[in-house]
């Protein structure tokens, strides 16, 4: 069995790679990395009632990762660069030789796979960070469940200034429902839900658009999501939507949060 640990900056992600070819994934929060990536691994174990002695190797990846210097538990420990975690992780979902990755965490990375070479092509830094930080003080909170559930009653017209609001008609190819500003509408009715859906509609506009540039950049069709906010179902309609106006597929592949975790453990 191999072990693939992508310690975030909030998060810790574990993933086995069985014999069989079977995954099995583990997360955990905790405030430091060795805390984080150990507390992850005893849980993968002691849930799955594994042995030490079944474990080939770990690999390790993630800003965390450089905080742990020698083995974990006295077994082989590789570190594996980020950007190639992401690659190989995302390219084994995708099941896909030739994408673009998006991968959404505090902030968002974009890579390239080409069969078997991976690129990192830059990224911004809207992320999921964003959506907290500009919750924190715009809603009054950080817990995302309630940001969620403000967002998911929130309407987008008392936020964000559309086409619509300053055209007849379409511009070019985007119709009048697209945004022409982002919060520059902001109506005295705007309410926390309404913010909430604001700042859902920044984050993943900006992350669907560096993603287009990106894979048009390459002459490919593909962006495959994933990472953390890969499977939040407001985000993936933004992305959806900026998807058919672009003609840029954004495809969400089972186990996208896991991507990294998966690319380490299959790395080295």
């Amino acid at each position: 069995m191999v072990i693939g640990i992508d310690i975030g900056s909030t998060t810790t992600k574990v993933a086995a790679i069985m014999p069989d070819k079977e995954i099995i994934r583990i997360k955990t929060r905790a405030i430091d990395a060795i805390t984080s990536a150990t507390g992850a691994f005893g849980k993968l174990i002691v849930e799955n009632h594994f042995s030490l002695d079944s474990i080939k190797k770990i690999n390790i990846t993630g800003v965390g990762a450089a905080r742990i210097t020698d083995n974990l538990f006295g077994i082989k420990t590789n570190r594996v660069g980020e950007m190639t975690a992401i690659g190989t992780g995302g390219k084994y979902l995708a099941k896909k030789d030739r994408i673009i990755i998006s991968n959404i965490g505090t902030g968002t990375a974009i890579i390239e796979v080409d069969g078997s070479k991976i690129n990192h092509l830059g990224g911004t830094g809207v992320g999921g960070g964003t959506i907290i930080g500009l919750s924190k003080i715009m809603l009054g909170t950080t817990d995302f469940d309630t940001i969620m559930q403000y967002a998911s009653k929130g309407s987008i017209n008392n936020v964000d200034l559309l086409i619509g609001d300053i055209a007849d008609t379409n511009i070019s190819f985007l119709d009048k429902e697209f945004t022409a500003s982002n919060f520059g509408k902001m109506l005295d009715i705007a309410g926390k839900e309404d913010l909430a859906m604001g700042i859902f509609n920044l984050t993943y506009q900006v992350i669907a658009m560096v993603s287009v540039f990106a894979a048009k950049s390459k002459n490919n069709d593909t962006v495959v999501v994933t990472g953390k906010g890969s499977n939040n179902p407001i985000g993936q309609n933004i992305l959806k939507r900026v998807s058919r106006v672009h003609k840029i597929n954004f495809e969400f592949p089972a186990d996208a949060e896991y991507a990294t975790a998966i690319g380490a453990a299959l790395s080295v």
